[in-house]
This record gives C-alpha cells, structure tokens and sequence, in this order.
C-alpha cells in the first residue's frame, strides 16, 4: 500500500530542489478516548458554539476570527489574510541556513515529523543534503505552513532520513527558574552514582509504555463482559521529608542488593 502523506512539497537548497514529503513521526490512533454522555439516558453530549449574548446557536459558516482590542470588542481577521501572510512556505521547504546540530537545546523541538523523497529523480539531491548535513554535524533551518500555522522547522539528518521538527515560538518558553547554588556531598554522589550504576539498562520503548491505559482496557474488557472492575490498592504516597539522605541512600542500595526498588 502506498504510504499517505499529510504534506507534499519541495525541499530546496540554492538551486538545488527536489520533491518531498511529511508524514508525522507520532501518532494518537491508540489513545484511549471517552465520549462525555448524559448520565440520565446514557445519550452522547453535543458540544456547539453560541452567542454569549443572544444564547444562540453560532453555526460554522458564521464563525470568524477576532482579536479583542476592547472590553466587547474586537478586530475580525478574515481566513484569506492569515492564508496570504505565508504563501511562499506553502509548498517549499527552503532551507535559509545551517546551525551546529548541538546548538539548538531539546526545549526547543515540537513535533517530530519524516521527511522522504517521492520520487527516484529526487532521491540523490535529498540524500546529499542529508549526508552533507550528517557530514558537517549541522541541521538545516527554515519555515512550513503546517496545521494553519507557518513554523520555524529544524531539518535533522537521521540514517537514512531526515526529521523535519517543527520549532516552538520564542514567546512560548518561560525563563528558567533560579539554580540552587548548593554543591551536593561528595559521599552522596558516590553513593547516588552507584544506584545509577545498579539501575542503568538498555533503552526498551516498553519503559515508556502507559499503564493507566492498560488498565482502564480492562476495566472496559470486564465490563463488556459483565464482570465487576477489581479495585487495585492505591500506592503509597511518598514522605515528604528525608531525614537522612545517606542512610536512604545506603537503605537504596542495600535493596538494590537484594533485588528490591
């Protein structure tokens, strides 16, 4: 079956161009979702837009875009302005320069997307930007319109690939809170790096697995069936204070030891 594509486009690099496109790289088809119910008749809930003055219905084609300049009162943005600020990143991903791969901090990256030639004509220019990238420990900036919305996107060489990542918007970082300027105990971090050592393993996607999704599968599993949920213990909050941090240190390890957590 052939891969469906969300965008298609050209990559460009001077005059160097070839035809791409964007699949995401995350998906949410296997989220659990609940639909809000009338508890009474057990019918779905309708969610609809209405007028806060009148109490009417605001039906779709009626819906505009408006930025509030006053109390009630506010500037209307038409679709085809917003639509028009971004025509050029429409189509082409123009890649306006190159930065240091390790300058651009994890806080920066949104959404993670694959980046993939569409046809054999274009497969050697993607593949020597991607290894000339690869090459010089760089990745490549420039702008998309995506989601109704032009981003700034970072372009990372990734094997065979590139991960095109959408980029958050400077306005959309807060300041990093205060540092501590306290030095940690030099027996404390020894004693913190051996747990560490005695935790380390090998990256497996199950570390990252949901289990309150797992669970409530089946709770819907028991009671399609007709069972009665089995209520699970609640865990344990933790204490709110350590008194000693080097004896819950040495009480860590010593249930490491012992194939304890």
């Amino acid at each position: 079956m052939a891969p469906r594509y969300f965008w298609k486009g050209y990559l460009k690099l001077s005059l160097v161009t070839c035809p791409v496109a964007l699949t995401p790289a995350t998906t949410e088809a296997e989220k659990l979702r609940f639909h809000t119910l009338n508890a009474r008749t057990g019918n779905r809930v309708q969610s609809r837009y209405v007028d806060s003055v009148t109490g009417k219905t605001v039906h779709e084609k009626d819906e505009a875009r408006g930025y509030p300049r006053g109390e009630d009162e506010y500037v209307l943005i038409e679709d085809d302005e917003i639509d028009a600020l971004a025509l050029e990143s429409t189509r082409t991903i123009d890649i306006e320069i190159f930065v240091p791969a390790d300058s651009i901090g994890w806080i920066w990256y949104d959404k993670p997307h694959y980046l993939t030639p569409t046809d054999k004509v274009g497969e050697e220019a993607f593949s020597v930007i991607r290894e000339a990238m690869a090459a010089s420990g760089t990745v490549g900036i420039s702008r998309l319109v995506m989601y109704r919305r032009e981003y700034a996107v970072m372009l990372q060489p990734s094997g065979k690939g590139i991960i095109l990542w959408t980029l958050r918007f400077g306005d959309e970082l807060r300041d990093m809170p205060p540092e501590p300027d306290d030095k940690p105990d030099p027996a404390a971090l020894r004693l913190v790096s051996r747990l560490i050592k005695e935790r380390t393993s090998t990256w497996d996607p199950k570390m990252v697995a949901d289990p309150v999704q797992a669970r409530l599968l089946e709770i819907i599993a028991d009671k399609k069936r007709g069972r009665k949920a089995s209520a699970k213990k609640k865990a344990a909050e933790p204490a709110d204070n350590v008194i000693d941090i080097m004896d819950a240190l040495r009480k860590s390890l010593s249930a490491e030891k012992k194939g304890g957590k």
